[in-house]
């Protein structure tokens, strides 16, 4: 396969050292196999440049299995690329055709500034995730875990919500750049499992309020994140987080003298 990459190239983070807005570079990619995953083929056209002593592309990855969620790249304006359920690292060339053009960006969102041409920061997401993402409460004598009972639809609800890989796609497809998908899923997670019922309200207050504070966009309930979401993760999380919020601050008052 012969294939024109449309790459966006940019030195550093805007207002920092060099003044670079960034820019769509053109780059000729020949002889692909249709077997390569798309991260493959970023590394063979980044083995080129380096023989031809241009500096590579910089971009994400650790695992390259669909689990870790570094693989941040807009594919032909799609997150991940065209297929669903499915990262960066996990699409292969045989998706595209001999001669086409692809396009391929970093994630687009003020609250992800790009630090390197398809590097974005995603650390918000980590402080979302601070703000509330754990358990605080002091339990004593911490039983078995296996001794509390959890019924099968709740556990897997939770096991569901918990697969978000924290990638980011939703708030790149969100026009609105919201995080609603992803900081539900983290609320999620918790509110169906007993072990997340003391500090569930107080929870999902500050992760909401950890998210706003991050610059995150409202959510239009339009479904596009749940579209490329690679986890798959429902918008159904979301309702759950908004009617948890309602009750949270319906209680604060209450939660606050007990």
């Amino acid at each position: 396969m012969n294939l024109t990459l449309k790459v966006w190239r940019q030195k550093g983070p805007q207002g920092t050292g060099p003044k670079d807005k960034g820019r769509m570079v053109t780059y000729d990619a020949p002889g692909i196999s249709p077997d390569m995953s798309f991260l493959e083929m970023l590394d063979i056209v980044n083995a080129k440049l380096e023989l031809a002593g241009e500096e590579p592309i910089a971009f994400d990855h650790d695992c390259r299995e669909g689990i870790c969620g570094t693989c941040s790249l807009m594919i032909n304006g799609i997150a991940h690329g065209p297929d669903a359920g499915t990262t960066a690292c996990q699409l292969h060339m045989r998706r595209f055709s001999d001669g086409d053009t692809i396009y391929i960006e970093p994630w687009r969102a003020r609250a992800f500034p790009v630090l390197k041409d398809l590097i974005i920061d995603r650390s918000a997401f980590d402080r979302i995730m601070q703000a509330g993402g754990f358990i605080s409460v002091n339990t004593g004598g911490t039983p078995d875990a296996n001794c509390l009972p959890v019924s099968k639809e709740k556990a897997e609800l939770s096991m569901d919500a918990a697969a978000c890989i924290g990638c980011g796609a939703c708030v790149a497809s969100c026009k609105n750049a919201s995080a609603m998908l992803f900081v539900s899923a983290k609320v999620a997670q918790f509110a169906y499992l007993p072990q997340g019922q003391p500090e569930r309200y107080d929870r999902v207050q500050k992760m909401i309020a950890t998210m706003d504070h991050e610059g995150f966009g409202n959510c239009t309930n339009q479904g596009e994140c749940e579209a490329v979401c690679p986890k798959e993760i429902k918008m159904t999380n979301i309702a759950l987080m908004n009617r948890d919020f309602l009750v949270a601050v319906a209680t604060a008052g209450a939660r606050q003298v007990s």
